[in-house]
């Protein structure tokens, strides 16, 4: 029971929030100062497994042989851990939960392979139960102690239900980041690319060239154009590479300028013409969303201005007067 009076202490909850509060804080700066370097190394290690599985489909598809699964089999023991494919597996986890767009809401993401979709699954599998393990025995032990356990068990039901959907929502805010970073850096890769067509490159070169150059504005960026410039080399249809860069990112930009580049190797038109006509769509495009932006500023001053600048303005108009008045009526 002193463990529970302890846990429910005012003083002792208020000391353990500031002292995660404080670590969280200290964390969070020394994460930003040295993650830098991992981050780039994880995506180089990423898109190296990534060509490596490309590279080990197109050797199987030339030799005709059935060995490319037993490959596929090691690279994926090598990326995941068995006990996490065996539930998924046992419990048909890719029938009760994914569907035709989990791959490519995972690819957006910046998750590929079968490594990263059983460990998705697996999560939404196992999150609901250890929520509610943790939140019976938080509430049955400190917040609500002298509540009956089954109404502690409904709260615990309604949070893990809740955390049924966390990875969801995790997933979500990641492709959100990802799709915004290679937003703002799209436009300028565009113009890179342009340049490098129109001085004599061919488009895996300029791919393979703006992808080095960008990777210092947006890694996802450079991450996905390296797959592409991969994928266009290894495969044996080049509007497949332009497809799936298009679905990795899931942005309308990027599927429309990959629309005009397969029309331009179907039909025979120039690429830079067509390059140039998608830059200059692209530069309105972001133009009118910058003067979208600033038209909606006024609307959204307005409410600061009324709670914020107003009355500090009204006190020093009035306050003069004020203090008069009450000067007067002292002397009174």
């Amino acid at each position: 029971m002193d463990i529970v009076a302890t846990f429910t202490n005012r003083e002792f909850l208020v000391a353990m929030l500031a002292a995660i509060s404080a670590a969280a804080v200290v964390f969070t700066f020394g994460a930003s100062l040295f993650s830098g370097d991992s981050k780039v190394k994880e995506r180089i290690r990423r898109v190296a497994i990534e060509r490596e599985r490309l590279r080990a489909e197109e050797m199987v598809r030339l030799r005709g042989a059935g060995t490319g699964e037993g490959a596929r089999q090691t690279m994926r023991r090598a990326t995941e851990r068995d006990y996490i494919r065996n539930i998924v597996e046992r419990f048909s986890l890719q029938k009760a939960l994914a569907d035709e767009n989990t791959v490519d809401a995972l690819a957006q993401a910046g998750y590929r392979g079968p490594a990263a979709l059983n460990t998705y699954l697996f999560l939404r599998f196992v999150t609901p139960f250890v929520l509610f393990l943790l939140a019976f025995g938080y509430l049955s032990l400190t917040v609500f102690a002298d509540r009956p356990l089954y109404l502690n068990a409904l709260y615990a039901i309604f949070i893990g239900l809740i955390g049924a959907y966390l990875p969801v929502l995790l997933l979500k805010n990641q492709t959100m980041k990802r799709q915004e970073s290679v937003r703002r850096a799209w436009p300028d890769a565009l113009d890179l690319i342009l340049l490098c067509v129109e001085s004599g490159m061919s488009v895996e070169h300029a791919f393979k060239r703006v992808a080095r150059e960008v990777g210092e504005q947006s890694l996802p960026l450079a991450e996905e154009l390296t797959l592409t410039t991969a994928e266009l080399s290894f495969l044996e249809d080049r509007t497949r590479a332009y497809e799936n860069l298009g679905r990795r990112t899931g942005l309308d930009g990027v599927k429309s300028v990959m629309t005009a580049l397969i029309q331009a190797d179907r039909y025979g038109t120039s690429v830079g013409q067509s390059l140039r006509v998608m830059a200059e769509e692209g530069r309105e495009a972001r133009m009118m969303e910058a003067e979208k932006k600033a038209a909606a500023l006024p609307p959204k001053l307005t409410v600061p201005l009324i709670l914020f600048f107003l009355p500090v303005l009204f006190i020093v108009i009035i306050s003069p007067a004020i203090i008069k008045v009450m000067q007067q009526n002292f002397n009174m």
